[in-house]
């Protein structure tokens, strides 16, 4: 009797020993659960915020304060004083840029630290503040993406990113600082020395046009873009000493044809502004302007078939869906199809990127 009891309490304790392992790895299972849960859910919070720190560059931007505070430290009063400006919300606008980094704060003044100042400052030639500027221009836009969703029209046709011709060229300089770097690693890519006469459509101030000049010594080409951006062009052009290669056409790819005779044609961050049926128009005059056995390339976003790679691509298509009337980005097999209606051959996806450095070529028929 004696021995039962012992063997029940045993069974007892080896039952409870089992039944507290099983618990703990029920809890050691919710407890992972929940903090897999509180990470995902951090990162859904941290993005819902995002827009907070981009506003406050944004602001910093539009009241041009890393110029202000570049060349000596300031208090707020003292940047109140230069832009009419209120102390304390200044004071509390300054403070979080220090806090972002941007600037530096001792003794209660303000600084732009040099990296910054660098980039930001308007005075510089580096500068990319017009493309915080361009970025900040977009609020508008994409405060409305909840009504376009719900099926408000986009942006009109009419609108006009840049209130004069001094923010175009502001802008236009600051896409030549972002793009320079990777217009020569795409030109190096490509065998541009294989062509002897380039077509740059929608050239803006020939950053691509330098590189691939650069690139094939023997090349002359020719820039297709708004005669009010080709000026932009021929000053880059003639500080590069390139200008004697190059000739400038001005002219509405959506309305007039392209000038002939070339051999390569490249459209550079071109086609995610139109539709499929505006690139197919540019893709036809493309063909017309090339000789036979001339190749085009372009250079975009090219996304994967489920239109969620790369990132910055479905971001982008969101950009395009906010601000244009039809343009968007295209997954190979859409632009391929469009190439192949127009009439060109040996279509292939020439280099793979992430960040609207993908290349797309297809050749002109020989006769």
């Amino acid at each position: 009797m004696a021995n039962e009891r012992k063997k029940k309490r045993i069974g007892l304790k080896r039952r409870s020993f089992h039944g507290s392992k099983a618990l703990r790895r029920r809890d050691g299972a919710k407890t992972k659960k929940s903090t897999a849960s509180k990470s995902i859910a951090g990162e859904i919070l941290e993005t819902a915020q995002g827009f907070m720190e981009s506003k406050i560059l944004h602001c910093a931007a539009e009241l041009n304060l890393f110029t202000i505070l570049n060349p000596a430290p300031l208090s707020a009063q003292e940047v109140a004083d230069q832009i009419g400006g209120d102390v304390r919300a200044l004071s509390v606008l300054l403070d979080a840029v220090a806090a972002m980094g941007l600037l530096s704060k001792r003794r209660r003044r303000y600084q732009c630290i040099r990296p910054v100042s660098r980039l930001l400052a308007d005075d510089s030639e580096e500068s990319i503040l017009p493309m915080v500027l361009h970025m900040a221009s977009l609020w508008k836009r994409w405060s409305r993406l909840t009504a376009i969703a719900k099926g408000a029209p986009p942006a009109e046709a009419k609108s006009r990113f840049f209130r004069n011709a001094e923010e175009l060229r502001a802008f236009i300089g600051a896409m030549n600082v972002v793009a320079a770097p990777l217009a020569g690693q795409i030109a190096a890519s490509v065998n541009a020395g294989a062509s002897k006469n380039l077509l740059d459509v929608g050239g803006a101030s020939a950053t691509y046009t330098i590189a691939f000049l650069r690139a094939a010594p023997g090349m002359k080409a020719t820039v297709f873009d708004l005669p009010e951006v080709l000026e932009m062009a021929r000053e880059r052009l003639s500080r590069e000493r390139l200008i004697d290669r190059v000739n400038l056409v001005g002219g509405s790819y959506h309305k007039d044809e392209l000038p002939g005779g070339h051999d390569l044609a490249l459209l550079s961050a071109v086609i995610h502004s139109n539709s499929l049926e505006e690139n197919l128009e540019l893709y036809q005059k493309v063909y017309r302007a090339l000789i036979p056995g001339g190749r085009v390339l372009i250079r975009d976003h090219v996304m994967d078939p489920d239109r969620t790679y790369p990132r910055s691509g479905a971001i982008f298509a969101v950009n395009m869906l906010a601000a244009t009337s039809g343009g968007g980005t295209y997954t190979y097999k859409e632009i391929k199809s469009g190439l192949s209606e127009a009439g060109f051959v040996r279509i292939k996806l020439l280099r793979r990127g992430a960040n609207m450095d993908d290349i797309v070529e297809g050749f002109k028929r020989r006769k």
